[in-house]
């Protein structure tokens, strides 16, 4: 029971994404089209906690969605992820961390994407006063919360982005002692 590619054309294209329509064979045995968005790099998110155990979250509009409540995150230009995760941190929040700690990845909205996920664990954090990404982002507000209050805030609703609560998911298997499998190992 497997998928199989007739054919592929690209209907959109920009920086960013790109849009396929794909001809296919269902795993019924039934032909059809699909939809795939591929993203172009990928994205990584970052869980930054400071010294006194608060998560550090940016509160923004989307033009998809609206306010939203997250965490620091963007996408890799060209360049390795940890680094990504750095350089997101710095813009979007204007610190840095001593630590980082791979500790997750995942795939964003599998059933019509291609968008790997890095998560990161940021720790020993400093102000270094670099914002800038946040204006050209719609980042209003760079907030602090304790660890506990992050987590009754996805439960509240108050954190819809998905990504923003698997990361923060993450974080918790991790701070538990639970070490989640990475795609690739065994």
């Amino acid at each position: 029971m497997s998928w199989e590619q007739l054919s592929s054309r690209t209907v959109y294209r920009n920086r960013w994404i790109e849009v396929t329509e794909d001809r296919v064979v269902r795993p019924d045995g039934e032909r059809g089209i699909y939809g795939v968005v591929q993203v172009r790099q990928p994205a990584v998110f970052v869980v930054a906690i400071d010294d006194a155990d608060q998560v550090v979250l940016v509160r923004m509009t989307r033009y998809t969605t609206g306010p939203s409540l997250e965490v620091p995150a963007g996408a890799c230009d060209d360049e390795p992820p940890l680094e990504a995760a750095r350089r997101e941190l710095r813009e979007e929040t204007g610190l840095q961390a001593r630590e980082w700690t791979a500790i997750g990845r995942m795939n964003a909205l599998n059933g019509i994407c291609r968008a790997p996920e890095h998560v990161y664990l940021a720790t020993g954090l400093t102000q270094v006063g670099d914002l800038g990404g946040r204006v050209e982002e719609g980042i209003h507000e760079v907030v602090s919360v304790p660890w506990s209050e992050a987590l009754e805030l996805v439960a509240g609703g108050a954190i819809t982005d998905g990504e923003s609560v698997a990361a923060l998911m993450y974080a918790d298997l991790h701070r538990r002692g639970i070490r989640p499998g990475l795609p690739g190992e065994s």
